[in-house]
């Protein structure tokens, strides 16, 4: 049977299967290549893997008897059980994906990964799960510890042991505090992990004193905690008045990290964890003027509310850091110089990719910045994540000094 004779959809989706893996990202090799992306190093804080893909090498981790009974019939479709994720992400068609086309809905295997972070110009990558960042949601508290300690030991055994450009901010089963604490002392030192994170759809509070010990475990390591936005269009009292993807993708993902944010900070976890780093994740930037400004604002009249606080809300928020996904581009490109300039964004912004994901960042977005000189592009595409993750990064700037794009990939 020929192209001609397949149904539209089938038939774009056969032409783009057949395709050489490279002219999925024809645009990113050639923007890298123009702007000399591969002299320096590129850190991306947020790379996505579509665990489930990989379901069959989960499972056995599992230590639950019961839930691993439960999951092992499970189809490496099927997205864990997890709360569904409603919308048309597809628009219709409009936008390709295929879990069969890497590039186009997941990365299954780590060398295709390692490829495509090459052609982008990225050096290193920070990866997440998908899937899981709604298993905060989960009505049972067993089930989001035994799969997210499962994903932890299974990313550190394959993942983290294939190649050392890929990192992990591994996942907190937070809803149980002593569980959280357990993954942070048993896997905190393994090599390859630079964090933990929070999935932020949940409704657990960040400040409650179960959790002390997990940051205290947190901080003295040197390993920051991150939280990753989401959506929950049908759990939220405020998402579920939408009625459209579009309005909750916009609202959900800065909304969760807000709350966390607004909790950590009135109530004073960076004066009882001064050492420990806070970084959030996927939900742009333009939220961070409304909380620093809106905080600042309620804070100068009730301070008594935030007795622990020794300086306004702001100050602590310039001090935590950013994903860049999905940078909003404004209809003047000052107002983002000033959002820049609200929050520090120079040495707090860490370039985030989101990749593969609809919606992700190339490097470019953050280098053709107008209002950034040269150091302080490459201090948010790379130098300020190899600081904070105590990863070396003069001399991995030696070491590519003068490669060309062909040696990376």
């Amino acid at each position: 049977m020929t192209v001609e004779h397949l149904d539209a959809r089938t038939a774009e989706a056969l032409i783009v299967d057949m395709r050489p893996r490279e002219d999925l990202l024809a645009n990113a090799r050639r923007e890298a290549a123009m702007r000399g992306l591969h002299s320096f190093p590129i850190f991306d804080v947020d790379c996505h893997i579509i665990e489930t893909m990989r379901l069959k090498e989960i499972v056995p981790y599992i230590s639950n008897e019961a839930i691993r009974d439960r999951y092992e019939t499970v189809p490496e479709s099927a997205a864990l059980n997890l709360p569904s994720a409603y919308g048309d992400k597809d628009v219709a068609g409009r936008i390709y994906r295929d879990e069969h086309v890497p590039g186009t809905r997941g990365v299954p295997r780590v060398e295709d990964l390692l490829n495509d972070m090459g052609t982008m110009g990225i050096n290193h990558a920070c990866i997440f799960p998908t899937p899981m960042l709604a298993l905060g949601e989960h009505p049972e508290v067993e089930v989001e510890v035994a799969l997210g300690q499962a994903y932890n030991r299974w990313l550190v055994d394959h993942y983290l042991t294939e190649n050392p450009r890929l990192r992990a901010m591994l996942y907190l089963p937070f809803n149980d505090p002593k569980a959280a604490l357990r993954e942070v002392v048993e896997l905190g030192d393994k090599p390859g992990v630079v964090g933990f994170l929070v999935t932020s759809v949940r409704r657990t509070p960040v400040y409650h004193n179960a959790f002390m010990p997990v940051y205290a475990a947190l901080e003295e390591r040197g390993l920051p905690i991150g939280f990753h936005g989401g959506v929950n269009w049908t759990k939220s009292s405020a998402s579920n008045q939408l009625n459209r993807f579009l309005t909750v993708h916009a609202l959900d993902f800065p909304l969760y990290n807000l709350i966390h944010l607004f909790n950590i900070i009135i109530n004073g976890l960076p004066e009882r964890f001064p050492r420990l780093k806070w970084l959030f994740y996927e939900a742009g930037l333009a939220w961070l003027a409304f909380a620093a400004m809106r905080l600042d604002h309620e804070y100068m009249m009730r301070p008594s509310e935030a007795p622990q606080l020794k300086r306004k809300p702001s100050e602590y928020l310039r001090e935590m850091y950013f994903g860049t996904q999905p940078m909003e581009y404004p209809s003047k490109m000052e107002h983002l110089e000033m959002l820049f300039d609200i929050v520090n964004g120079p040495s707090q912004f860490l370039y985030a990719s989101d990749y593969p994901h609809w919606d992700f960042d190339l490097p470019s977005k953050i280098y053709d910045l107008p209002f950034l000189n040269e150091a302080e592009k490459r201090q948010v595409l790379g130098k300020n994540a190899y600081t904070l993750f105590n990863l070396p990064y003069d001399e991995i700037s030696a070491s590519l000094s003068g490669t060309t794009a062909t040696e990376v990939n």
